[in-house]
């Protein structure tokens, strides 16, 4: 049974992407499980993660590879981007990332840019991220959808695709400011979608220092803690911990534990968060 997962936090620059990369890459790989990204933010960081530069932008030149504007402007007026208003094929907007011999595999639908214009006319608009799911959904294991870090028609969209949202949290700064908004989003969902079940699946803390901790990060880390006992929301016990190669694998597509010189130690931390990840969703 496919399993739908929303990543979000209404405040941005938390490593969201990042992470959903790497989970992505992790339940593939390693747990051989057929994954499907799909970039629900208009800076399509994660499109680029997965694609590199030179590969997105022959994605964004090529007409016959759709991208998610599509799955949401399918039926609005012709445009110089989508064309005359079509039905879309589903596997149009699924990029074919790798597939592995024993069933595994690892596909994209990239985002672009104009996918805020989806924004300025939302109408009727939320039902058509689900209903492209449910079109394509038994050829996957596990469903991540990258939010963009805002309460929008893409946020709905994406509650009404999902079974768990996880919420990653940089420990900084200001990181709890975005939590009482998504609180406050989730049970206007839950009000207006009394059938739709959509639980949260837990806080994941990234980009942490593992040693020195700074003061910041630890009052950080109790804001946060105090804000989700609150909210009742669980909290990962492991954390994906601060680690430049993080950043470097991203530049350079590949997933921490492929990346060169990374710490076996950073590779093995992040592998406990994504089974911390398998053993929320259940699987």
């Amino acid at each position: 049974m496919t399993t739908v997962v929303s990543l979000i936090n209404m405040k941005g620059g938390v490593g969201k992407s990042t992470l959903t990369f790497n989970l992505a890459w992790s339940l593939a790989w390693k747990n051989d499980l057929r994954v499907l990204a799909v970039d629900l933010d208009p800076q399509a960081n994660l499109s680029q993660y997965f694609l590199g530069a030179r590969e997105y932008v022959n994605v964004l030149d090529n007409p016959d590879q759709k991208t998610i504007v599509d799955i949401f402007e399918q039926y609005s007026a012709p445009s110089a981007i989508v064309g005359s208003p079509t039905r879309l094929t589903p596997s149009d907007a699924i990029h074919e990332l790798r597939n592995w011999g024993d069933g595994s595999r690892l596909h994209l639908v990239p985002s672009r840019l104009e996918l805020s214009w989806t924004l300025k006319n939302p109408t009727e608009k939320s039902e058509l991220l689900p209903v492209f799911i449910a079109q394509i959904e038994s050829e996957y294991d596990v469903i991540l959808i990258d939010c963009a870090p805002t309460e929008s028609i893409l946020t709905t969209a994406a509650y009404r695709a999902s079974r768990y949202v996880f919420v990653p949290v940089r420990p900084e700064f200001l990181a709890t400011i975005g939590l009482p908004l998504l609180a406050r989003s989730l049970e206007d969902f839950r009000r207006m979608h009394q059938n739709h079940r959509l639980d949260m699946g837990g806080i994941i803390f990234n980009g942490l220092r593992r040693s020195n901790t700074p003061p910041e990060q630890r009052t950080s880390q109790e804001d946060v803690r105090r804000v989700a006992a609150q909210q009742q929301w669980p909290v990962f016990e492991n954390v994906a911990h601060h680690s430049d190669s993080y950043a470097t694998g991203s530049r350079a597509g590949s997933p921490i534990f492929l990346t060169p010189y990374a710490r076996t130690y950073v590779a093995d931390e992040f592998a406990m968060v994504a089974n911390e990840f398998l053993q929320a969703i259940g699987r």
